[in-house]
């Protein structure tokens, strides 16, 4: 069953129209579905079926002439249609992010693709430091305030809570220091090794195009290695090495003039005279030395920095996991144990009031609720919204390290509902003033004889009801989770306070992590070597005018994994790669899925794209998702003339019949069918296809379709011969394939 899974992304009733001069035209009308932990869902349909167009909404990126009707997005306890850009901004990229159609639109032609890779990994580690910085201000700020309030009310236990505070954030500034200066030691060292294999290759090969420059390149960040805990003792043997192989590749003036000349005269591109065995032996030492660097444990920067600022001694010579050892036991005894019982009276009361805040809330929704059911103006409305953002705001335990997104987001959710709701009323106010006053002008052209042109277009209003129901499912949503919170309340002090020490800690080291170029560099190679690109180094500094597109599909996927996201959104992004292409790149978003534990969104028109990658497929028309479920039921027991209709239209090598094309075109969606909307080009279709839409309707647990051929009083139709044909050998074949 479904719903034993972790659900990541969950799309309900959602609409979304374009303002046109011709009208609104109705891109996606009212879907729902989920997207479970480690699943791809492959959405397809034709081109204008509103595809796209729901995974922009997901990302927020629609255009500015986008209407958001009604419905939720709800990733991670927040509603992505109601949050605000500045929100959106911290979720886009980093953990939602998306590969486009064409990869040339998504690169800078005129910029290599290595910077390409690395910018987006400086600016967000930029913006990291900066909010690591000021997270642990206010965290500190406010174990502070609670400290106070907590503990005695006198002036000397105020003055030692501050002292407290103001020591921990000063060595902090000594723990940070040593764990950047370590960070970027470390960091050289993984670099130079990620080139010293492309040039221990490249010399036995004996290739010596831009070798000076690399071994110079290996030479410079072995040097930089230098830390005591990364390179100490071999520091001079390192130096000797670089300063060895940097020699041995330098060629001599009279060389160079010679070599010169040569080519000046046509002959040959000159001679090398390098000691290639010399040069390889001397970076066959360096990476040995740099392999057994980057495995030492790590020191303990923390306790580290506390000792080097008020320890008044040098730190003792031991090997790292004994001194790991001494540091802790020394911060503890001196300082940390009586931080920790200092703010964990803080952290508990806080708790206790965020508790009795919670019930107050709980009580202030239902009673809200009620209103927000009922008949409101905008006045009421906002005292209303007043009293419900204090509540809730008044019920948020600033000490709880994983935040609650419902409670966070819960104003601007509520405003943007709200916002909706009325937005709507005068919204239908101006359609039902634009239709009378069109209306009247047709039917005074006709009162005189005169036969319009045109036919009035439809009221296109706002579904009312659902906008309210919408507002409603803010309040209720926070109201389950806080109802279900209090039910399970088991509050541990120590874990508590301990878990916002580690806050701390962990943005102290986001101040400390600095993404600097080198840093970029080596992660921006690793990926290229991950998404299967040959030569990474080189090809970081190509441009990408000078790769196949099969290839600048892969850079485009690495810079989409980059930021390490749950959420992987690929809109057609084989649709402009040839077959054999589409295959390699179809494996490696599977590879890559399977090995990040990724969700994936798929795109695509091309129900054959998918057919060996898609966990569930839902198959979307004219803004609607007419049938929804695994794989194998939607290759295997297809119900939606539409979904036979694609699969009838799909080359197969087994297929002696012609392929059968869909006649007609969709339907223009500024005045969308009454009735189902793919009942024009259904030759299957009754009258009442014309007349209602239908409703989904369920064929198993995992499976269902809007169509009318499913009521019980329907007419039986069979499904074409071709799909039964091609369904019967794809079974033998698996029966085959078992041994069966």
């Amino acid at each position: 069953m479904q719903e034993n899974r972790e659900v990541k992304l969950a799309v309900n009733n959602l609409k979304i129209s374009f303002r046109t001069d011709g009208g609104n035209v109705q891109a996606v009308r009212d879907i729902s579905f989920k997207l479970y932990k480690g699943e791809t869902l492959a959405i397809v349909g034709e081109s204008g079926s509103g595809k796209s167009v729901t995974t922009r909404a997901v990302m927020g990126i629609l255009a500015g002439n986008a209407i958001k009707e009604g419905g939720e997005i709800i990733y991670d306890g927040q509603d992505l249609m109601k949050i605000s850009e500045e929100d959106f901004h911290k979720l886009r990229g980093d953990k939602i992010a998306m590969i486009f159609q064409d990869p040339m639109s998504s690169l800078n032609p005129i910029m290599r693709v290595g910077k390409q890779l690395t910018e987006a990994m400086r600016i967000k580690g930029k913006n990291n430091q900066k909010t690591s910085r000021r997270q642990f201000n206010a965290m500190l700020a406010a174990i502070n305030a609670a400290m106070d309030e907590a503990g005695e009310k006198d002036a000397a236990s105020a003055a030692a809570h501050k002292k407290m505070c103001a020591d921990f954030n000063r060595f902090e500034y000594k723990h940070l220091e040593l764990e950047n200066a370590y960070n970027r030691a470390k960091e050289a060292a993984e670099y130079a090794l990620e080139e010293i294999d492309d040039v221990i290759f490249r010399l036995e090969k004996k290739a010596v195009k831009g070798l000076r420059a690399d071994v110079k390149e290996v030479a410079k960040f072995a040097a930089a290695s230098v830390n005591k805990y990364v390179v100490d003792e071999e520091a001079a043997e390192i130096a000797e090495l670089s300063k060895r192989a940097v020699n041995l590749v330098r060629e001599p003036i009279a060389l160079k003039a010679v070599n010169l000349l040569k080519v000046l005269v046509g002959r040959a591109e000159g001679d090398e005279e390098f000691d290639f065995e010399a040069v390889k032996a001397a970076m066959e030492r360096i990476k040995d030395i740099l392999s057994a660097a980057v495995k030492k444990p790590m020191p303990n920067f923390f306790a580290m920095g506390y000792y080097v600022t008020f320890g008044g001694e040098s730190l003792p010579d031991m090997e790292v996991e004994e001194l790991n050892k001494f540091l802790r036991q020394y911060l503890d005894e001196h300082f940390m144990l009586a931080f920790i019982e200092a703010a964990g009276k803080g952290v508990k009361l806080s708790h206790e009031r965020a508790v009795q805040a919670r019930r107050a809330a709980v009580d202030v929704m239902i009673q809200k609720i009620e209103a927000f059911r009922g008949e409101f103006d905008k006045k009421q409305a906002a005292e209303l919204y007043r009293e419900l953002v204090a509540a809730v705001k008044n019920s948020i335990d600033k000490f709880e390290v994983v935040k609650d997104n419902l409670s966070y987001t819960f104003a601007s959710s509520l405003k943007s509902a709200i916002d909706q709701y009325f937005g709507g009323i005068a919204r239908n106010a101006a359609e039902e003033e634009r239709f009378a006053r069109q209306t009247a002008k047709y039917e005074k052209l006709v009162a005189v004889g005169k036969k319009p042109q045109y036919e009035v277009a439809e009221r296109n209003l706002v579904d009312l009801p659902m906008a309210k129901q919408s507002l409603v499912n803010v309040i209720e949503r926070l109201k389950a989770s806080y109802v279900s919170r209090l039910g399970n309340d088991s509050f541990d002090e120590n874990a508590a306070t301990i878990a916002v020490i580690d806050y701390l800690k962990e943005k102290a080291s986001g101040v400390a992590h600095k993404v600097t170029h080198s840093m970029a560099k080596t992660r921006a190679i690793k990926l290229l070597k991950e998404v299967g690109i040959s030569e990474p180094a080189r090809r970081y500094r190509q441009y990408p005018f000078e790769f196949s597109g099969g290839m600048r599909q892969r850079i485009v996927i690495a810079i989409a994994l980059s930021a390490d996201p749950d959420i992987l959104i690929c809109d057609e992004p084989t649709t402009a790669l040839d077959v054999t292409i589409q295959s390699q790149i179809l494996e490696l978003i599977n590879k890559v899925k399977v090995e990040r534990d990724l969700s994936v969104i798929f795109i695509t028109h091309d129900l054959g794209v998918v057919a060996n990658m898609a966990d569930r497929v839902a198959v979307m028309y004219a803004g609607k998702i007419v049938e929804i479920g695994t794989a194998e039921d939607i290759f295997y027991s297809p119900a939606h003339p539409y979904t036979w209709a694609l699969l009838s239209s799909m080359p197969d090598l087994e297929t002696k019949e012609t392929l059968e094309a869909i006649p007609g075109t969709p339907p223009n969606m500024i005045y969308p069918p009454k009735g189902d909307a793919f009942a024009e080009r259904n030759k299957y279709a009754m009258k009442i296809d014309f007349e209602q839409q239908p409703p989904m309707f369920k064929i198993t647990d995992t499976h269902y379709a809007a169509t009318w051929l499913l009521h019980p009083d329907a007419p039986k139709v069979e499904m074409p011969a071709v799909i039964r044909e091609r369904i019967e050998r794809l079974r033998k074949a698996r029966r085959a394939s078992d041994g069966r």
